[in-house]
């Protein structure tokens, strides 16, 4: 039902653009490769612990001991535990810290850039320097030097790495709010009275539905690798609990003797981030402008941010 200012409800403006959205991309064999691709290494993380089998931390047989002959089928790890057991196990909680700093990122970044968009003037240039300021520091340096000052807290990892992606997040959100600020009836909703949270919540970040899912895509794969590589460095999830970056790291050195130490958990990470990205890659196909959405896919291939010009409106500000 429209409110007293002639508008839908926000929630279902959104949800409804997001349902659409999700369709259109389905639509496309790209975003039905993607999806499968996403839920399957979803699967393996999620319902892996549930399968009975081998303790992950269990010592069971020699070290690096090859798949097969009562060794399990991918064998065993550095220490004699069963490779299967710990790659059913150490998905879960990566994907978790993943999905959280991927949210808190497409949330301030989504903040701070659709404000910075909409008051212009000293808050856009403030907000646009900083923004310039951490998009300089290296996102693996940056998250390393706060993990490393208070130690591997799930906290602070999920702090750190939403941190280094929102500066991004922000480019795009104020890129894709700046031509809906402009528009007609966002100015006569503003001089009603209506207050700027309202505004923005009602009719600004509805129609960035479609270019902060396709960012929600890109963060959410390069938190996964991000997070594995804390791991891997020995900041992340620490011993012996399973986690397929620490996998990589402390079976590197058997590749000769059981190489399924480290390809299992390796091919399951590139999995999820090819599906990811090849989903992100559809949505942005399918919903966004013809010269953004090509834009978004060569800068996706570079593994970049997908940002659009600011004088480019998002398609479901055109629909």
């Amino acid at each position: 039902m429209p409110d007293q200012h002639g508008s839908t409800a926000p929630g279902r403006v959104r949800g409804g653009r997001l349902a659409r959205a999700i369709r259109r991309a389905l639509r496309t064999r790209r975003g039905r490769i993607g999806l499968a691709l996403t839920l399957l290494v979803v699967a393996v993380a999620f319902i892996g612990p549930l399968i009975p089998g081998p303790s992950p931390t269990a010592l069971r047989t020699l070290p690096f001991a090859a798949p097969g002959h009562g060794h399990g089928l991918f064998g065993s790890d550095d220490l004699g535990r069963d490779v299967l057991a710990r790659v059913l196990h150490g998905g879960r909680r990566l994907l978790l810290l993943a999905l959280a700093s991927t949210v808190l990122a497409i949330g301030l970044g989504a903040v701070a850039g659709v404000v910075a968009a909409y008051r212009g003037g000293w808050v856009d240039a403030l907000v646009m320097r900083l923004v310039d300021v951490l998009l300089g520091v290296p996102q693996l340096v940056f998250v390393l030097v706060l993990v490393s000052m208070v130690g591997p807290a799930v906290w602070l990892v999920i702090l750190g790495v939403g941190l280094s992606h929102a500066p991004q997040v922000a480019r795009v959100a104020r890129a894709a709010a700046q031509d809906v600020t402009e528009r007609d009836y966002v100015r006569a909703v503003a001089a009603w009275g209506v207050p700027a949270r309202t505004v923005i919540r009602r009719h600004v970040l509805p129609s960035l539905v479609t270019p902060l899912m396709v960012e929600f895509g890109l963060k959410l794969s390069f938190a996964i690798i991000l997070i594995a590589g804390l791991s891997f460095l020995g900041l992340g999830t620490q011993l012996p609990n399973p986690d397929w970056g620490v996998m990589i790291n402390e079976n590197r050195v058997g590749m000769s003797s059981n190489p399924w130490a480290v390809l299992a958990p390796a091919i399951l990470l590139a999995l999820l981030a090819l599906g990811v990205n090849t989903l992100a890659d559809a949505v942005a196909r399918a919903n966004l402008p013809a010269a953004v959405a090509e834009d978004a896919a060569m800068q996706l291939l570079a593994t970049e941010s997908p940002v659009t010009d600011p004088g480019e409106p998002d398609a479901e500000v055109w629909a």
